[in-house]
């Protein structure tokens, strides 16, 4: 993918625009069912929302919790957040999902359980990098140990991605767009496909796939497509740019309109819960 180490992320901009992702991930937390002792691996973990809702758990036993992400931006917040609440069984660093493999203070398989919610449809976009991502995964785990996640599944956001890739294909080809796409949304075979039988060492044992259409926050679909589509935009000359972003919103504020109020965003969640063998 394009410009992939250009950080596109912020705090306030997520809370501005999508606050309801940490808000909405109540069936994964339970799917991870954190305990005292765990040892957890939060693999992008933003500004570290649930991270300190998990605090409210492992401070009652030995537990810990490391968060990783490839945003500065967001690891800082999250280390200011967890200063803030005194949460000091949390650490967070700085990296790359996609070379846990090559980070040996990672893959010593310490860790009792790895989460990731909301993360991974950015994670997987690269497909020659699949495979290593859920090796790394695999050898963070001690045996036996599991990795719940939640990410956007096949289907997801289909009018925002369907906007974005005509307003941009329109100014620079298809193919260059399609470059730019920051997004992978596989369904449930795909990912137990990948995890049991390409990489192996894992057992699938819980898959859904939801559609969970979302009311839009308070930045609206203009926030929504200047955070999350952000990528997308790195194609298109500076001097195009928020026509490009006008022509996407304009479309998208008619078709994610809710009569009732505001505006409503068509997410599918892939929800899964896998245990290394």
């Amino acid at each position: 993918m394009a410009h992939a180490n250009k950080d596109h992320w912020s705090s306030e901009a997520y809370q501005n625009a999508a606050s309801f992702v940490p808000k909405l991930a109540v069936k994964v937390m339970q799917w991870l069912d954190p305990k005292p002792n765990d040892v957890i691996l939060d693999i992008g973990c933003g500004d570290g929302v649930l991270d300190l809702q998990i605090a409210d758990v492992i401070t009652k036993g030995s537990g810990s919790l490391h968060g990783t992400d490839a945003s500065p931006a967001m690891i800082e917040s999250a280390k200011k957040a967890a200063e803030k609440a005194g949460a000091a069984k949390c650490t967070f660093e700085v990296g790359d999902a996609l070379e846990l493999i090559n980070t040996p203070s990672l893959q010593n398989g310490t860790f009792t359980k790895a989460f990731s919610n909301a993360a991974m449809h950015w994670i997987l976009r690269p497909e020659s990098k699949r495979p290593q991502f859920f090796r790394g995964v695999r050898n963070a785990l001690a045996p036996g140990g599991t990795f719940s996640f939640e990410m956007g599944g096949l289907g997801n956001v289909v009018e925002m991605r369907g906007a974005l890739l005509m307003a941009v294909a329109r100014r620079v080809g298809l193919e260059k767009a399609k470059e730019y796409d920051p997004w992978f949304f596989p369904d449930e075979a795909w990912i137990t496909e990948i995890m049991e039988k390409t990489v192996g060492g894992w057992k699938v044992e819980r898959v859904e796939r939801e559609y969970r259409p979302t009311k839009g926050d308070a930045g609206g679909v203009d926030g929504w497509i200047r955070l999350m589509g952000k990528q997308f935009f790195d194609a298109v000359p500076e001097e195009e740019r928020e026509e490009c972003i006008k022509e996407v919103v304009d479309v998208l504020e008619v078709v994610c309109e809710n009569p009732s109020g505001g505006f409503t965003y068509g997410y599918v969640r892939l929800r899964v819960l896998a245990r290394k063998l």
